[in-house]
């Protein structure tokens, strides 16, 4: 479960962040925060594994409030300005939201999260024992909850990409670029300019040819390099 506080002098932006991590069983809100100096002192007491932060704040500024952090927790920036992203990123933030901002694009943001999050933790969910390793993939007008673990490989086709599990198929409307962004870097490998792999379902490796469970998955020239580094 991540446990996540809102940073924001705008009451509205907390209803809305709200509503859209309601709808995400992975996210436990903790509390609200309207200025970066009530955030320090509630920091001071109880840790937390993720912040939405607004920039623009009274009193001391969103980023000026993250670089007092010895040890910040995951941040995902909220704001109507874009001019601060660079600086964003060079404080190594998750995200960066620009305001107004859909589901789709927080939940993107949220995934980067989990797939940054150690996944060796469990939590209990309405006394069903599951994965704090969940991300949703958007397939159509849904957004289906899956488990990293049960990835097999994802596949670039066309202008969407297919992820692979051991239960179906999902096709959502992603790069696969930008899909091995939600994935677990230590976890999946990109072993061909179509083709991803989770390396735990490697079964065996011959020639060119890479086999999980009844799958064949080529193995692309120009990424034989990457293969050899598990290899050894």
């Amino acid at each position: 479960m991540i446990k996540y506080l809102i940073i924001d002098d705008e009451h509205i932006a907390h209803d809305i962040i709200k509503g859209y991590s309601d709808m995400l069983p992975n996210l436990e809100f903790m509390a609200d925060c309207y200025d970066a100096i009530e955030a320090l002192d509630y920091l001071n007491k109880q840790p937390v594994d993720l912040i939405f932060l607004d920039l623009n704040m009274p009193k001391l500024k969103g980023f000026e409030f993250l670089k007092t952090l010895a040890s910040p927790p995951k941040v995902i920036v909220t704001t109507a300005y874009n001019e601060f992203a660079i600086e964003g990123y060079e404080l190594n933030v998750v995200d960066y939201l620009l305001k107004p901002f859909s589901f789709e694009r927080f939940l993107s943001a949220v995934n980067k999260v989990t797939a940054s999050t150690p996944l060796s933790k469990q939590v209990r969910v309405e006394n069903e024992q599951v994965s704090a390793n969940q991300i949703f993939l958007k397939q159509n007008n849904s957004h289906i909850q899956v488990d990293v673990n049960t990835i097999l490989y994802i596949e670039a086709s066309g202008n969407y990409t297919k992820v692979v599990t051991t239960l179906d198929t999902i096709t959502i409307r992603e790069k696969i670029s930008n899909t091995l962004e939600m994935l677990p870097k230590d976890e999946f490998l990109q072993v061909h300019k179509s083709f991803a792999i989770a390396t735990k379902h490697i079964k065996r490796i011959e020639g060119n040819r890479i086999y999980i469970e009844d799958h064949t998955i080529p193995i692309g020239k120009l990424y034989k390099a990457n293969l050899i580094k598990i290899l050894n």
